[in-house]
């Protein structure tokens, strides 16, 4: 193998492996260890950077970065339960606990106005998170932003598909409001149905980031009765929300396994449903909800029955009395595709009251013209250039769930992020698809023989439990938040949990005198120098196994025996206890900086928030 190149920032950014799976490549251990250090508003800000919505964020994304947390691997490794860091808990800390003056901080922070960028207009269709980061993206450029909403408020379905219990209204208002507070104009109680007349209104360029607003119906025998009992969940969420419907049945059915799923059964726990049964027609595990929202269904006294499909609903009398459903198995053919099949057995009949249908989420468009050059596919997506965001009509971009169907929050700000970075080159006449690279950096930790500027002490804590208001409580208010969030002495236990990933163990070849010191104290035993060879058969020959061929090994040139240094990236904790043996300092643990360029921040990052934080 050829020695690892470390120039490549995209090397040690996949190390860091929490803030490589975030779409939008937040700096988790950064903003962890702020957080440890009590600094709120500086680990808030630097969250504000790239996912622009700490506090909706740090309550209800779908965490991404938690699967890769290495904490989990490590602990695993060692025979106990993985747990990764509550990574996503973490940032509602900083949310709940900056400070009045971080609107403040915030203006101070912002990139330079562009010159004459006044000049173009920009429209965003639809007040979700996709259209808010591309407003928030362009707007302190000096680009004169509108944001066309149906409804009143700003915040698309994160104010009106996420229950309150979940996501308290003044979060949304509060960080909603920071954006707006840049000079965006918000054009409430808007429905757009026409991409012709915004067009006509002469906007330099349209984003288009409405959602998936249409939820999948279940066209069954019976669909077509006594329909008052039987709603699409989306559209029952928002009736919620908006106070339209105020109570449930006794009994009810919820149909498919997704987050919206969920949000429907713990709703209608709460608005009266004594009995809610979750109905599913796949295995449990491959829900496509999240973990912790059937844990936490489940904890509310939910029931999620697996392996029934729909077969019909049952009406007597003109009223809904339940539904009849057909026991599936799964059953995998040569390939490996599966396919669900009767299992044979009598179907069964469950009663209910009511039936909230949350099997998908659609994109519709009828409010945009077939003449006007934007293009579909055969699903009725639009078609895109996947890094731009740009469709087929150049001054037209989507982003959200607008773009390639449901997906979730942090998905959409990072489309958002990649929109306006282009809608930003196609006003300045730029190539649509720069990218100025991002700012990195590699900065020694050394503050003495063996004493780093962070802390590498690895503590063997498990995971920490965020509390929950009572479940008496909670269940009888629809309002009332359920995670209390964590304390701050238990957020710094937790922020203690992290390996701090971003700290890299940086090998230099020409001093290393092979004592295999290194070797010795390592505790994972993920570091190893032997004979090169091509990338399988190294991996064997380490003094463990490397097993996770998604992980790179770190390879260092030749030393004076004609060996290589091997180490497994996977494992490592990042303890510096390598560096601390070493005695020539042929180690060393250097913090890497992985920033992301966003809209008119490129060459110049003088004014990128990031940069602020890490100094």
């Amino acid at each position: 193998m050829q020695p690892t190149d470390i120039r490549n920032p995209q090397y040690f950014h996949k190390v860091v492996d929490c803030q490589w799976a975030c779409p939008a490549h937040t700096r988790v251990p950064e903003y962890i260890r702020l957080i440890a250090a009590g600094r709120y508003d500086d680990a808030y800000l630097l969250n504000w950077d790239s996912n622009v919505f700490p506090g909706i964020l740090g309550r209800t994304c779908d965490r991404p970065c938690e699967p890769a947390c290495r904490r989990g691997r490590v602990e695993e490794s060692n025979g106990e339960k993985p747990e990764p860091v509550a990574i996503c808990r973490l940032k509602r800390v900083a949310a709940d606990n900056r400070s009045d003056a971080i609107e403040t901080r915030m203006r101070q922070r912002l990139p330079e106005r562009v010159p004459d960028a006044e000049k173009f207009r920009v429209a965003c269709v639809g007040a979700g998170p996709a259209s808010l980061t591309v407003a928030r993206d362009l707007a302190p450029l000096g680009y004169r932003v509108t944001v066309f909403e149906a409804d009143a408020k700003g915040g698309g379905f994160m104010r009106t598909q996420v229950p309150r219990f979940r996501l308290p209204e003044h979060v949304i208002d509060e960080e909603v409001g920071y954006i707006l507070g840049l000079g965006v104009e918000l054009v409430g109680n808007r429905r757009i149905d026409s991409l012709r007349r915004v067009l006509d209104e002469k906007y330099d360029a349209v984003f288009v980031g409405c959602g998936a607003p249409r939820g999948r119906d279940l066209h069954v025998p019976g669909r077509d009765e006594n329909t008052d009992k039987i709603h699409v969940g989306i559209e029952w969420l928002a009736s919620v929300y908006f106070g339209h419907v105020k109570a449930v049945g006794k009994r009810v059915i919820v149909l498919g396994g997704g987050n919206t799923a969920m949000d429907c059964c713990r709703s209608a726990r709460r608005l009266g449903g004594e009995d809610v049964k979750v109905i599913v027609r796949s295995g449990y595990e491959e829900m496509k909800a999240s973990p912790w929202e059937k844990e936490d269904a489940e904890h509310e006294g939910v029931v999620i029955l697996n392996w029934l499909n729909p077969k019909s609903f049952v009406h007597e009398h003109g009223k809904l009395t339940g539904m009849w459903f057909t026991p599936m198995r799964a059953e995998h053919d040569a390939n490996g595709k599966r396919k669900l099949l009767p299992t044979g057995e009598p179907d069964r009949l469950i009663e209910c009251d009511e039936v909230l249908i949350a099997v998908g989420q659609e994109n519709a468009f009828p409010w945009i013209e077939r003449d006007l050059g934007v293009e579909f596919d055969e699903w009725g997506l639009p078609k895109l250039d996947k890094l731009t965001m740009q469709s087929t009509l150049p001054k037209v971009f989507f982003g959200g769930d607008a773009a390639f169907g449901p997906k979730n929050i942090i998905w959409s700000v990072e489309h958002g992020h990649q929109a306006a970075a282009s809608i930003h080159n196609l006003l300045q006449q730029d190539d649509v698809r720069k990218r100025p690279p991002p700012l990195t950096n590699l900065v020694s930790q050394k503050m003495g023989i063996h004493e780093w500027s962070y802390d590498n002490e690895i503590t063997p804590d498990q995971r920490f439990v965020v509390p929950w208001a009572p479940k008496e409580k909670t269940l009888k208010d629809i309002k009332q938040e359920v995670e209390l969030g964590f304390d701050v002495q238990t957020a710094w236990k937790e922020a203690q949990r992290c390996l701090n990933c971003d700290v890299q163990t940086v090998f230099t070849k020409d001093i290393c005198i092979e004592c295999d010191a290194c070797v010795d104290i390592c505790p994972m035993d993920c570091i190893t120098f032997t004979a090169n060879g091509d990338e399988a058969d190294l991996r064997t020959r380490l003094t463990a196994p490397a097993l996770n061929l998604a992980q790179d090994l770190y390879v260092g040139g030749p030393v004076k025996t004609g060996r290589v240094m091997v180490k497994d990236e996977d494992v490592c904790l990042h303890c510096g206890l390598c560096a601390e043996r070493c005695p020539t300092g042929a180690w060393d643990m250097r913090r890497f900086l992985f920033a992301e360029s966003y809209a008119g921040r490129g060459e110049d990052y003088s004014a990128l928030p990031a940069k602020k934080v890490a100094a």
